[in-house]
Order: structure tokens, then C-alpha cells, then sequence
């Protein structure tokens, strides 16, 4: 019988499980399951910030520029990003809970045959031959209608991204394979995915799993209700403890305690949708301070930054950083939760070495 792991283990394991040995980067997309995407580059956009530590001799854009010839997907899952093709079955045909009115759908079949015929486009292309003009968006203003009309296609299983121009969605026809119907497909289809996030950011307090299952309703919409069903399975079968008054969950087989789980001396400055750091939630439970993403905070309000990524030193988070890079020299600014950096000559030289590490990695950057 294991023994029941200590706070000490769990923060150890969080991190060793995910800091894996880095690899190939269809192997490590593999690993990690999911690969959220953002935009913003400060310094670099958080995929290439993820990937970095955990394949070898990535550079930034890697993902971009080898996409088109990989099993890989953008798509979406708790959120927008990159993922192994073969998960996709696990999501589609998706159903999206808002329906098109008719008008909708004739324009997304005339666009959809647009597509078919010139087997890929850019969304100016689609704007030029259909003038579908503005809408309101997300956020209150407005967009262009067809790129609207073109993520809504590309979210339900219409198109997919085939490549990236200068950051721009190219898309193409999607082909997805037929999946089994009924209750048992998907009661099997959610317990995978269930299984996949829970594989991806444990080990997860209880109220971070049951989040997460509700997050799956993004990629899953019409799974709400077996997702549900599922995740009472999963409190079942995953291996668990209470620590500190908080119930934990983790894959069964896995032994938080285990001496394989090791962190290591380096230094490593986090993007903030890091598995290690993306639970919010968790990383106040595990580092007893309360990190956030403030590149949405007005300015005036921001504790960490515009664009802060965590800094990770022998398995503790000690502060932040805010780098920035002008004519290829770094520019970093440091916070430290406890006031100040550690003072021992293997910070510093380790802290050297990561910005090292960044700075080679930054320069892949500029031809994305």
C-alpha cells in the first residue's frame, strides 16, 4: 500500500511529471496531450513558451513552420489550441450548443464549397468573393463576418486549419472519420477525455477536476451529460487523498512519492498557460501565493506585469519576470514573492543560463 503523499510530494511531482526529459515535438505534443495557444508575444507566443522546455532544440515558431506536416491539429479542448489528430474523434462530429439560423447555414455551405474548390484559402479570399461585411463580437466590437463565419465552420468540423500564413488561419475541407452513436460511445468518448486532462495538469484538486470537466464542454458541447456521468467514474477509479483538508486526484498507477519524480537545479521561466502553473487554483495550494495573468488588467492595476511568466527554481516558484527583446538583446525585469532573489551563486548562474536558453530560443522568432 502506498503511503500517503505529503504536500512536499504532490509539488514535486506536479512538476517533474510534466518537465519531462525534452524529446521530439510530435512526442512531446503527444505527452502533453494539449498544447494551449495564445497570441500575444511577450516574448513569444505561449505554445512556442510551453514547447521550449520540453523539446529539444526548439525554437520559437517551430510549431508553425512544421505544423502542415505533422498529426497535429488546432483545435479545441478546455481551450483553443494544438493536438495529437487522434484525438479529435474524441470531440467530433461536434455539436455546437448555438445553432445557425437557415441564413447562416446556406452561407456556410456556399463557403464551405468555395473551399472544396480551391482546396485551401486565406480568410481575405472568402471576404472578397462573399462581402459578408462586420458583426458584433465577442467582446462587444466588431469583426469581419466571414472570418466569424470561418471559426464558427472551423469549431463545428467544417474546416480545419491546414497552415498558418504570417499567423493567419489557411483553411481547407475537414474529414473527420465516423464514430460510433449512442449512450456507450459516448460514456467511452468522455471518460478519454476526462482521462486526457486529468493526464495533462494533475495532479488537480477536487474542485480544479471538477472545472476542468466543465471546461471539456468547449470542445465537447453535446457530451455535457456523459462528461457529467464520467467524472463520478473518475472520482472512483483515480488514485486520491486528502491533504491539508483538500481531496487530490492523479492517475491510478501513478505514486506522487515515488523517488522518480525528481526536480532539478535549473531555472525556468514559465509561460503562464504552462501545465505547471495553469491551474491557478493549484499553484496557490502547492506555492502559497496567488499568481494571475493580468495582460487584460489595465495597467495602472497590475501587480506582475503585462505578460508575466512564473519563475521556477529546484521545484519552487520564487517570483515572476517580464522579458522583453529589442534588437536581439533581452530585457528582463524580475519580481520576487519574497522580496528578493536568492543570493546562492547556483541561482545566479542557473538564472544566466536560462536567459541564455531564451535568447537562443527567441531567435527562431523572427521568421514567423
Amino acid at each position: 500500500m502506498q503511503a500517503m503523499p505529503t504536500l512536499d510530494d504532490l509539488r514535486r511531482y506536479a512538476v517533474a511529471r510534466t518537465l519531462f526529459t525534452p524529446t521530439t515535438l510530435l512526442a512531446a505534443i503527444r505527452r502533453l496531450g494539449f498544447v494551449q495557444a495564445d497570441p500575444i508575444r511577450a516574448p513569444a507566443r505561449a505554445q512556442d513558451l510551453t514547447l521550449r522546455h520540453r523539446v529539444k532544440g526548439y525554437r520559437a515558431g517551430d510549431l508553425e513552420r512544421r505544423y502542415a506536416r505533422l498529426p497535429v491539429e488546432e483545435d479545441c479542448l478546455v481551450n483553443y489550441g494544438f493536438l495529437p489528430r487522434e484525438h479529435l474523434a474524441l470531440m467530433h462530429p461536434r455539436v455546437s450548443s448555438r445553432a445557425w439560423d437557415a441564413a447562416t447555414r446556406r452561407r456556410a455551405a456556399e463557403v464551405l464549397a468555395f473551399v472544396q474548390a480551391r482546396g485551401s484559402v486565406h480568410p481575405r479570399e472568402v471576404d472578397q468573393a462573399f462581402a459578408h461585411g462586420r458583426v458584433t463580437n465577442y467582446w462587444g466590437g466588431t469583426s469581419n463576418a466571414s472570418t466569424h463565419l470561418l471559426d464558427g465552420m472551423h469549431y463545428r468540423g467544417m474546416l480545419r486549419v491546414q497552415r498558418r500564413d504570417s499567423g493567419t488561419r489557411i483553411y481547407s475541407v475537414a474529414s473527420h472519420p465516423t464514430v460510433a452513436g449512442g449512450a456507450a460511445a459516448e460514456a467511452e468518448r468522455a471518460a478519454a477525455l476526462i482521462d486526457l486532462v486529468v493526464r495533462k495538469y494533475a495532479p488537480l484538486p477536487a474542485a480544479s477536476l471538477t472545472y476542468l470537466v466543465r471546461l471539456l464542454g468547449y470542445g465537447a458541447p453535446h457530451l455535457r451529460v456523459a462528461l457529467q456521468r464520467a467524472l463520478q467514474g473518475a472520482r472512483q477509479t483515480l488514485a486520491s487523498a486528502s491533504i491539508e483538508g483538500t481531496t487530490w486526484y492523479w492517475p491510478a498507477g501513478e505514486n506522487p512519492g515515488s523517488r522518480r519524480f525528481q526536480v532539478d537545479d535549473q531555472v525556468r521561466l514559465l509561460a503562464p498557460f504552462d501545465p505547471v502553473v495553469w491551474d491557478r487554483r493549484r499553484f496557490e495550494l502547492l506555492w502559497g501565493w496567488a499568481y494571475k495573468f493580468e495582460a487584460y488588467t489595465p495597467a495602472a492595476k497590475r501587480r506582475f506585469g503585462y505578460y508575466a511568466l512564473p519563475l521556477m527554481w529546484r521545484g519552487d516558484v520564487l517570483g515572476w519576470a517580464n522579458v522583453s527583446c529589442r534588437d536581439g538583446v533581452l530585457q528582463p525585469s524580475f519580481g520576487y514573492i519574497r522580496g528578493r532573489a536568492p543570493e546562492e551563486v547556483a541561482f545566479v548562474n542557473a538564472l544566466d543560463d536560462e536567459l541564455q536558453r531564451l535568447g537562443d530560443f527567441l531567435q527562431g522568432q523572427r521568421s514567423v
